[in-house]
């Protein structure tokens, strides 16, 4: 571990699923990669020299995700990801016309406002909002989308998604590791029961029978997830997991903020969602940023290396954090279960509490955290993802985030619990 990350900081910094700082080795790579200035769609040497650092850079990370570098869309972060994946498919099957959709009921003579109409999606109920928002757009475009809850601990089980898929089912999209409480769902058991009801849906009919098609296609169920929180703490091997489509950030995983990337499987068809030149096979127009995939790979290069040393002893630090917590502070219930989720976050509830009162009382103290998803951060709602869990109504509304990351360690979390068992009882006072 760099000796960066030991330095003791002024504050304590809880909020590392929001953002994490940039690595020496994603800061170093970066700025060597700035120097090379050319465009790498040039055909001089600069540009030349520009497109080998970007291919490079393109390698590495296909390298991680166990693909083939050309199935790597370098995108602007997280969010451009996920609206590539899910609204780049539903352009595709619009672009695709009735002809290319004959298996699916009520295409046939539809607008542009109901272009959607007939297909089936089906998302988790506690996606980040860069995914659920794009579902709201396909709800808009005349696609039915079934939104699967999860059970009491946070999981989206196989089961679940089995029973929300129908025959004319387009597209699933389930979050990899939740960004609020930290669950990481089942998505290689998720992709067999998928995959085991595509081979069945096509199969008997009251007047035919159809032969599912040997290979994939647009008649397939597309498999999505985001792993922006995951790719820090699980093996990206994607061909493991099963999925199709497979959203990255870098600002989520100590690499300069401002890129991403999507894994886009060799058999899936997107059309792209920014318009203008050919580059990033056709699917992201615009001039690459050649330092900033740099730093990504970099960043992802460095997390992979120390991924299970640094998961174990965030587990540790975690599961005495929540212990500590339950031990101190009077009432706070855990959110989603420790047992099945990534080391690094810690969600809880407090009842009586106002959580933004005390996100800011305790950033008052020094110590920062959040309540929720930081893109929803300073909204007067409650947690749709502590809500999707069931239980008291409370919970929902008053949720404080921790996430631990590199600079953690037990003297900060045990001040954190100090500072915030006296603000709790204070205030009651």
């Amino acid at each position: 571990m760099f000796d960066w990350f030991k330095k003791k900081p002024e504050r304590i910094y809880l909020d590392y699923a929001s953002a994490t700082p940039v690595c020496e080795a994603a800061a170093l790579a970066a700025a060597k990669a700035a120097a090379t200035f050319g465009n790498p769609g040039s055909i001089h040497a600069e540009g030349v020299q520009a497109k080998r650092t970007l291919e490079n850079a393109r390698e590495s990370i296909a390298a991680e995700l166990g693909c083939k570098a050309h199935e790597v869309v370098f995108t602007s972060g997280g969010t451009e990801a996920n609206n590539l994946a899910i609204l780049g498919f539903a352009r595709k099957l619009v672009m695709s016309g009735p002809s290319g959709r004959s298996d699916l009921p009520g295409l046939e003579g539809q607008t542009f406002q109901n272009s959607l109409a007939g297909t089936h999606w089906v998302v988790s109920s506690i996606e980040h909002p860069s995914v659920l928002e794009c579902f709201v757009e396909i709800e808009r475009l005349g696609g039915e989308v079934a939104h699967v809850d999860p059970d009491i601990h946070g999981i989206i089980t196989p089961e679940a998604v089995s029973f929300a898929l129908r025959p004319n089912t387009v597209f699933v999209s389930i979050g990899w590791g939740n960004s609020e409480i930290g669950t990481i769902q089942p998505l290689a058991q998720t992709a067999r029961v998928i995959r085991d009801f595509e081979k069945t849906r096509y199969i008997t009919s009251q007047n035919s029978e159809v032969t599912p098609p040997s290979s994939r296609s647009l008649h397939n169920i597309v498999f999505h997830t985001d792993a922006g929180q995951a790719s820090l703490y699980q093996p990206l091997q994607v061909h493991s997991l099963g999925v199709d489509l497979l959203s990255l950030d870098s600002g989520k995983l100590y690499g300069p903020r401002g890129i991403g990337a999507l894994f886009v499987g060799k058999d899936v068809e997107l059309a792209p969602i920014i318009l203008g030149g050919k580059q990033e096979r056709r699917l992201r127009a615009g001039t690459e940023n050649v330092a900033l995939a740099a730093g990504f790979a970099a960043a992802l290069t460095y997390a992979a290396s120390e991924r299970a040393s640094e998961s174990k002893r965030l587990e540790k630090l975690r599961d005495h954090f929540a212990r500590e917590m339950i031990a101190h502070v009077s009432g706070v219930a855990i959110n989603g279960s420790l047992e099945h989720a990534m080391p690094h976050i810690l969600n809880i509830s407090i009842p009586d509490i106002n959580s933004e009162y005390v996100t800011l009382a305790l950033d008052h103290e020094g110590i920062a955290l959040s309540t929720k998803s930081a893109c929803r951060e300073g909204e007067a709602s409650r947690s749709h993802v502590v809500e999707a869990l069931g239980g008291e109504p409370w919970r929902a509304q008053n949720t404080l985030r921790f996430s631990l990351g590199r600079s953690t360690n037990a003297e900060d979390l045990k001040r954190v619990v100090h500072v915030l068992a006296s603000r709790i009882e204070s205030n009651k006072a």
